[in-house]
């Protein structure tokens, strides 16, 4: 499921592997698009968990380009 919390930044959640991956790609695209208009920022995909991403286009990352990070660890996720 994506969830639009702004033009600039979305949530992305699921419970398989195969929806993740689509609504995941789709966010991104949807980011991307935005980012290309302003021309200022890039785009931060951010995995919160094993099920929650968030997709922000941000000045945190360079124009054109897609960065990636994971906000927990595996070993504090139990």
């Amino acid at each position: 499921m994506i969830k639009r919390h702004s033009d600039f930044l979305l949530e992305v959640t699921g419970q398989d592997v195969r929806t993740i991956e689509t609504d995941l790609n789709a966010a991104v695209d949807i980011a991307l698009t935005f980012a290309m208009k302003q021309r200022r920022h890039g785009v931060l995909v951010t995995q919160n968990h094993y099920t929650s991403y968030t997709v922000a286009v941000t000045g945190e990352v360079p124009y054109g380009e897609t960065r990636e990070r994971r906000e927990w660890s595996m070993q504090t996720a139990g």
